[in-house]
């Protein structure tokens, strides 16, 4: 089935200092396999192999880093390995849009040097991540920066382009609301990588912008981030203070906090509907029961997901939550990145739904939007699941800081897995096999 939902609840993220045990689940497959009543205080011990065992993959899809083709071998390592994320591509058009509304309705005060010119800067997160990808792309598209190759909106990071000579980019074009028109140029982006190697820096995402406003400080008009860590760094470190609207995207407690105080916007990925979706498709191959049980029709506890909340593509084994942009006009309804989605909040029965074991990886410990949001909404919903999970917290470089760990996954029912790279789930999956 293929169904086309939209809305909103919230996503992403989690940041683990280490290894603890808490419940925790991930996707589950769509052929039923009977529950194992031996492993209501642990792992399986054997009765179903590990290259059996549920496996959900989420928040980095398994993918190609260079032209975001889906990994399907990946996908399809057995008829329990599922993805569940948000639909990025939806969510950085959504992101786009929400910057070209707000210039449309501000021009005249946003061109701080009076040039005609609104120019933005970007902080690029990952440029071999689909999410990033999709932002950088959905911030072109509708600001009209965009430049094609090869059929699709190019998102590399252009450096500097204060005189609009890039050729990954082009000068756009808008008229205000007020009718005026203007330019809109892309004056710098790059990808923000620390030293060591780990991207989505926040710390770098503020120093870029140190420097860009040392440079050319009053031809920003504009600050736009792929995720709210970067974003609220570079709103701390310089926009605030200088009145530029600085947009992200995650609606991170302390972003969404930060629109009272003039965070100009960010965009829910759904975190809750996310986290629920990760755990619960574990619990459903655990069960043996249809795999949309809780989710498109109701499970014995009357938990459920609105079909407007979400997607499943069965032909990419993938799970979408939708997003929503968060502005001025509606960021109280989001203040708590934590709530629990509104009707998935009830205790399954112990006696039908078993205590299972799971193992869970955040890529990197540091991630602001995995260690603030999602992980812990995963923390109240495994517990709501009956699962025991144990977190791991890699660095945000290696695959191996974190396979290097699973050294026995016989003693877990399943896995619920964030890779360092979308190309690297056979690192996981080879474990497994």
């Amino acid at each position: 089935m293929d169904l086309t939902r939209r809305n909103f609840v919230k996503v992403c993220g989690l940041g683990l200092a280490g290894a603890g045990t808490v419940a925790l689940v991930g996707c589950g497959g769509d052929t039923e396999q009977p529950a194992d009543d031996s492993a209501e205080t642990g792992g399986d011990t054997g009765e179903v192999a590990n290259n059996q065992k549920p496996v959900i993959f989420f928040n980095r899809q398994p993918s190609n880093s260079t032209t975001g083709e889906l990994d399907m071998t990946t996908l399809s390592f057995n008829e329990n390995t599922y993805y569940v994320g948000f639909d990025a591509t939806q969510g950085g058009d959504l992101q786009g849009e929400m910057v070209l509304n707000y210039i449309k309705a501000h021009a005249a005060e946003l061109d701080r040097n009076g040039d005609g010119i609104i120019g933005y800067v970007l902080a690029v997160g990952d440029i071999g991540h689909n999410d990033s990808i999709a932002r950088t792309r959905g911030t072109r598209k509708a600001l009209g920066t965009a430049v094609e190759k090869d059929g699709n909106i190019v998102s590399d990071p252009v450096g500097t382009n204060t005189d609009g000579s890039s050729d990954l980019v082009v000068d756009g074009k808008v008229t205000a609301d007020d009718g005026k028109e203007y330019i809109i140029r892309e004056l710098a982006s790059q990808e923000m990588k620390n030293q060591s190697g780990a991207t989505w820096d926040a710390a770098t995402a503020g120093n870029a912008l140190q420097s860009w406003s040392s440079s050319f400080g009053d031809q920003i008009d504009v600050v736009v981030s792929n995720n709210d860590g970067m974003g609220m760094s570079m709103f701390n470190a310089w926009s605030k203070d200088n009145n530029v609207p600085t947009f992200g995207y995650d609606a991170n407690s302390d972003a969404v906090a930060a629109i009272a105080e003039g965070y100009a916007g960010t965009i829910s990925q759904n975190p809750a509907v996310q986290a629920y979706l990760t755990l619960r498709l574990l619990r459903n191959v655990f069960d043996g029961v249809d795999i949309n049980t809780g989710i498109a029709t109701e499970d014995d506890a009357g938990n459920v997901i609105a079909e407007e909340d979400y997607v499943y593509n069965e032909d990419q084994r993938s799970y979408y939550a939708m997003n929503l942009a968060v502005t001025a006009d509606n960021y109280q309804d989001f203040t708590d990145a934590t709530t629990l989605y509104a009707t998935a909040q009830s205790q399954l029965d112990e006696s039908a739904s078993p205590n299972k074991k799971v193992w869970l990886d955040i890529y990197n410990a540091a991630d602001n939007f995995l260690s603030s949001t999602y992980q812990p909404l995963l923390e109240k919903y495994d517990d709501l699941l009956n699962l025991t999970v144990e977190y791991i917290g890699g660095d945000g470089q290696t695959e191996a800081n974190i396979t290097n760990r699973l050294g026995n996954p016989s003693e877990y029912d399943g896995f619920a897995i964030n890779m360092v790279k979308t190309d690297n789930g056979a690192s996981y999956t080879s474990l497994l096999a």
